[in-house]
């Protein structure tokens, strides 16, 4: 027992220095380095393993090149570059050009002209539009999802995608791990003994270790490579209007033109890296014709080179809005600087709307935004709180020229920690039709005001605010 002691009394003030090391250079907030240096000294041992399993949120991770002279001329065939944007927007609207160029800045990926996104409201719009895409694929079909539900809808799609292969199609299945667990058994296996490619992101130990506080939290499905399905909605029986109380409401989009390869890139970079497959040709990276008038791009974000792409994105949108910022969220604690911004917005004269669930399917989540919540209301930003079902959906409008949808939510887990996606869509038509059903979430909501948070009983107001100390993790 005492040679133990001795070896921990020697590795512990080891693993304190280069744990501490490690925080003080690769943390960006002082505050979160200086907390896990403090817990790494005053808890030894155990506070570098809390490090490693939750303080160490960035992967490097490169993508192979994909034959980027091919990308190269795709892009510049389809490129919409600021004077043709300018055009676009018409003169009341020129000024969301400064957005689009901040957007240049953090993205590596140029906006493309010639698109079509149209929005399906719930699991009863969106399932049956992208289970019937899957049947009617001739040469691919990828796929990657938070969670894959072992219900109905999961063995729907499970079948959908076994017939695929069966044609011969080319099928690839990404899961995340965190996800997986929601249900039980997991799909894996079961779309393993179907023969249809599965994989999770994070494909083994000492991976999954690493990245167990790391969520592959985007929902792409690309058929042929000029379809594309993306936005909040996970596969799984609760999106279905008619799913008792766990009903979930949510939007998903269904996106054609050049801005599909967009998503098929960042599934490319995920799969990828679970599984060192290559996936190229024209099967998975046909030509692309233009499809719509909508003006977009694919936004990546996550712990790796695209680390906080949405986080920028949305300041530089709140910052460039000047009429109306609408935003729907299913989970709402946003970061000091975010706060700030829409504040901001809101003192200039912009009209802010917050819109979010009057109850969450994540109550400790939901406890730590009320604690949150009065940061933004000071300032009169207006938020509104809509009864059951329970919305995930996740929109943000400007000025009702510019769309940004997807799936991050305003959480810091979204903005730093998880690997998202979103679409950043300049074209008054969507971003109207958006903004209207933003109207008729606030028609069936509640104003919350002030005086609401801030008449709360006591001990309710200490849950919320000991639950808010959590919020980098939530």
């Amino acid at each position: 027992m005492e040679f133990w002691y001795s070896v921990i009394a020697v590795i512990a003030p080891v693993l304190a220095v280069i744990g501490s090391a490690h925080a003080v250079l690769a943390k960006r907030d002082s505050r979160s380095a200086l907390t896990w240096v403090a817990l790494l000294w005053l808890v030894p041992v155990l506070g570098a393993g809390l490090y490693v399993l939750f303080g160490i949120n960035r992967i490097n991770r490169r993508a192979a090149a994909l034959r980027r002279k091919v990308l190269d001329e795709f892009e510049r065939d389809h490129e919409c570059d600021l004077a043709m944007l300018r055009n676009r927007l018409g003169p009341d609207a020129q000024y969301l050009e400064g957005l689009a160029q901040a957007t240049n800045r953090v993205v590596p990926r140029p906006l493309v002209q010639g698109n079509s996104i149209e929005p399906l409201e719930d699991g009863d719009e969106a399932y049956p539009a992208m289970l019937a895409a899957i049947d009617q694929a001739e040469r691919t079909v990828t796929l990657a999802t938070y969670i894959f539900g072992n219900d109905d809808v999961g063995h729907a799609f499970a079948d959908a995608l076994e017939r695929a292969v069966a044609r011969g199609v080319e099928v690839r299945v990404l899961i995340d791990n965190a996800g997986e667990r929601y249900t039980w058994p997991s799909m894996v296996g079961d779309l393993q003994r179907r023969g249809v490619p599965v994989a999770r992101f994070f494909p083994g130990f000492p991976a999954r270790l690493v990245g167990i506080n790391l969520r592959n939290h985007r929902k792409l499905l690309i058929v042929d490579g000029c379809i594309g399905f993306t936005g909040g909605m996970n596969i799984r029986h609760h999106h279905y209007r008619g799913a008792g109380r766990k009903a979930t409401l949510d939007l998903h989009f269904r996106v054609e033109g050049p801005v599909v390869r967009h998503l098929q890139e960042t599934f490319y970079e995920d799969w990828l890296f679970a599984t060192e497959e290559e996936l190229d040709g024209p099967g998975w990276f046909p030509d692309l014709t233009p499809a719509g008038t909508v003006v977009a791009r694919g936004v990546p974000d996550g712990p790796d080179h695209h680390f906080l792409t949405h986080h920028m994105a949305l300041q530089a949108a709140v910052t460039t809005a000047r009429e109306s910022v609408r935003i729907v969220t299913p989970y709402f604690l946003p970061e000091s600087t975010l706060a700030a911004v829409l504040n901001t917005a809101s003192i200039r004269g912009v009209t802010v709307d917050i819109v979010l669930p009057e109850r969450s399917n994540l109550p400790f989540v939901h406890w730590a935004m009320m604690g949150q919540i009065r940061q933004v209301l000071v300032y009169d930003c207006r938020v509104w709180l809509t009864p059951k079902p329970f919305d995930h959906a996740k929109i943000m409008v400007v000025d009702d020229a510019w769309a940004f949808l997807g799936s991050s939510n305003w959480d810091p887990r979204s903005l730093r920690l998880n690997f998202e996606f979103n679409l950043e869509c300049f074209d008054r038509t969507l971003a109207q039709g958006l903004s209207a059903r933003v109207d008729e979430r606030i028609r069936r909501a509640r104003p919350l005001t002030r005086e609401d948070v801030d008449e709360r009983p006591l001990p309710e107001r200490l849950r919320d605010g000991v639950a808010r100390l959590a919020m980098p993790y939530l």
